[in-house]
């Protein structure tokens, strides 16, 4: 028997890919695919367009658009199987295309990443179930960079907090369990959280049901005992802490998400800003391509770019300087060939050149992105809204703060930008007086519409915008457990506790995580570190009251140990178990593993990760990279953009309005 691999996320991506060509290939012939929008970009992370048309891909339709022809036989699509509302779209796209098809079709559904009862229910409510052939299509992770595992579930913020719908802590369970089943069990779960504890429990439950299961196989019951390349697993749920997605993000990478927004690791930017696309050769097959090139260019950031994986976690304070040396540097490389003196030299140098052109390309578009940035950030309206936050974050008085926060309603900032800092200031504050709550809303209502009472409404149900009255804006008192006991982390107490701030940073030469806030450390990975390094977190905090269980978490404690009462004060259960399994089967597999190679860590977030914890994990994987790996595993990338999405309402009354007003004119004129 091989010995057991370590956990390589290029892996998932192999699995995934073979996935979906082994189900396209299952369908005969050319083929027209449907897929579901917010799956075709997850999709191309794992498998190239041309390859899909390499196995029988004809044309690809949007499932939203409803817009697919009929002029193959074969008819693919490809959705979500936990939304009800893509089994009804498919249900009408097989009922139009048989309709106006003169021949018949043979149609095919792939559920990603499972078939579900609903959905099978609606397609024979609508009389088309015994018309398709539907099989599983089982993508849970997709893999964005080598140290990053994202579900992509882009909704799973709003369905966890505002639905309280828990398919998305489901499917992550779901997701993790796969990779215990290849790689042994985690023999650490550790968490923090109502979800976190959710996705802890349908672990367990799924492997009791494997076990239970009869087809239970030696490979199976291998994977089901602890694993010599894993060391743990961490799951947090983001309800711990909501308060650092909401700041504004202050890496290269988290402002361009703030900025342009980035989706399945590409964003879409104005030509103006970084050119245009290089042109392909001109030929024959380019005759039909208009002219007029889109202004939007899109744009590819992982870490393919080298220049950009440079870039990505740096505080934007020191990029104009990292990018001044990369110049340099080129202008230097591309100068080096005057000296050439031997053909061997100038061989060597042309050799190069396709490295450096790719490299000069790389630079001018993150020269232009650089330069809009700066632009943005020394706005007036950007300093202030970075100051309310920043004072917001540090502990100041928040009536102090108020005069600015009514004077950027006044200048008609984003409504998103102005629901961030009242949320800031209501989560960081236990709600905000009921006379203070009712005059911002009365702001906000006036300023931006009455239809925004419902945004009001569902920022209330996320519990991010409270009245200080509100039995669910309590915090976790700080003497600890008692019968009138708040729900909500007390941001005031682990502020200190935790060392949250920290007044000296230097972003060129960080020496804590705290450089990726300027100066405010995220509360969700000082919690990991918590667990990962506790002598760091207790060097920093010695003297607050922590460092009293400075022996029992330095030597060789692992899990919350030393840091129980500070872990008291975020919401949420919090829990370590072990795994373990049969002694012959963990001695079997330690043997065959031989145990010298670094372990893995999972950090697992529920509810979404912000760019800018993913750099702080980064950046704490770089310190322990001598003892262990982390990989990061989310539902999906947030923002605190993204989580006002979720709540603002988009209708509008003004449609209404104008309706209304056509309507009485006409009356008035028949009148008349």
């Amino acid at each position: 028997m091989a010995p057991h691999v370590g956990f390589d996320t290029e892996h998932i991506r192999d699995r995934a890919r073979k996935d979906i060509l082994y189900h396209l290939e299952a369908v005969r012939g050319k083929k027209n695919l449907i897929i579901e929008r917010s799956l075709a970009g997850p999709i191309g992370i794992i498998v190239k367009v041309s390859t899909l048309q390499d196995y029988g891909v004809d044309k690809f339709f949007f499932l939203e658009n409803n817009n697919a022809d009929t002029s193959q036989r074969n008819v693919v699509f490809m959705a979500r199987g936990e939304c009800a509302r893509h089994a009804q779209s498919i249900a009408d796209h097989i009922k139009r295309l048989q309709r106006e098809s003169q021949t018949g079709h043979e149609f095919h559904i792939f559920w990603v990443p499972r078939r579900t009862l609903v959905s099978d229910k609606l397609l024979e409510e609508a009389g088309v179930l015994g018309d398709v052939n539907i099989s599983e299509l089982p993508l849970y992770f997709f893999p964005l960079e080598r140290d990053v595992l994202s579900l992509e579930l882009d909704d799973s913020f709003r369905d966890l907090f505002l639905f309280k719908d828990t398919t998305p802590a489901f499917l992550m369970a779901k997701a993790l369990m796969g990779i215990q089943s290849k790689h042994g069990l985690f023999p650490r779960v550790i968490g923090k959280g109502e979800n976190a504890k959710r996705v802890a429990e349908l672990l367990t439950r799924m492997r009791q049901e494997l076990l239970a299961g009869e087809s239970t196989t030696e490979n199976t019951k291998d994977g089901l005992t602890p694993s010599n390349t894993i060391e743990s697993v961490i799951v947090i749920d983001r309800e711990v802490d909501f308060v650092t997605p909401l700041l504004t993000q202050l890496t290269y990478e988290g402002l361009i998400d703030e900025l342009w927004g980035i989706q399945n690791n590409q964003t879409d930017i104005d030509s103006t800003i970084v050119g245009a696309p290089p042109q392909p050769a001109q030929g024959v097959a380019n005759t039909t391509v208009a002219n007029t090139p889109s202004r939007k260019r899109k744009i590819q950031l992982d870490s393919s770019d080298k220049l950009y994986d440079g870039l990505r976690d740096t505080n934007f304070a020191i990029v104009g300087t990292l990018l001044n040396k990369v110049a340099r540097r080129l202008q230097n490389d591309y100068e080096s060939r005057h000296g050439s003196k031997t053909t061997a030299e100038l061989k060597d140098f042309v050799k190069k050149l396709p490295g450096y052109q790719a490299e000069h390309q790389s630079l001018r578009i993150h020269t232009g992105l650089a330069e809009e940035i700066m632009k943005h950030t020394r706005t007036d309206q950007f300093s202030r809204l970075l100051e309310v936050q920043q004072n917001l974050a540090a502990g100041a008085d928040p009536s102090s703060q108020y005069d600015a926060i009514e004077e950027l309603i006044a200048r008609d900032l984003p409504l998103s930008e102005i629901l961030r800092l009242l949320c800031i200031h209501s989560c960081i504050s236990g709600g905000i007086k009921s006379k203070d709550f009712d005059h911002f809303r009365r702001l906000v209502l006036q300023g931006y519409g009455y239809q925004h009472l419902l945004t009001l409404h569902n920022l209330e149900k996320l519990q991010l915008f409270l009245p200080r009255s509100s039995p669910m804006a309590s915090m976790i008192p700080m003497s600890g457990p008692s019968s009138t006991a708040g729900t909500k982390t007390n941001y005031t107490y682990l502020r200190k506790q935790l060392r949250l701030i920290v007044d000296e940073v230097n972003e060129h030469d960080p020496n804590d995580i705290a450089y990726v806030y300027s100066g405010y450390a995220p509360l969700s990975i000082r919690l990991v570190q918590c667990v990962l390094q506790k002598q760091y977190v207790l060097s920093i905090t010695r003297g607050n009251g922590v460092g009293g269980a400075g022996a029992t978490a330095g030597g060789g404690a692992q899990g919350w140990r030393g840091f129980e009462e500070a872990v008291k004060h975020a919401r949420g259960p919090a829990f370590d178990e072990l795994q373990k399994g049969e002694d012959k089967a963990v001695k079997a597999r330690a043997l065959l593993s031989g145990g010298n190679d670094k372990k893995t860590v999972f950090v697992v977030f529920v509810g979404g990760i912000t760019f800018t914890e993913i750099a702080a994990l980064r950046f704490i994987a770089k310190k322990e990279e001598g003892r262990r790996n982390i990989v990061i595993c989310t539902t999906s990338i947030l923002s605190g953009n993204k989580m006002m999405e979720s709540a603002i309402e988009k209708s509008s009354f003004t449609k209404n309005v104008a309706n209304t007003a056509t309507a009485a004119a006409s009356t008035t004129t028949q009148s008349m």
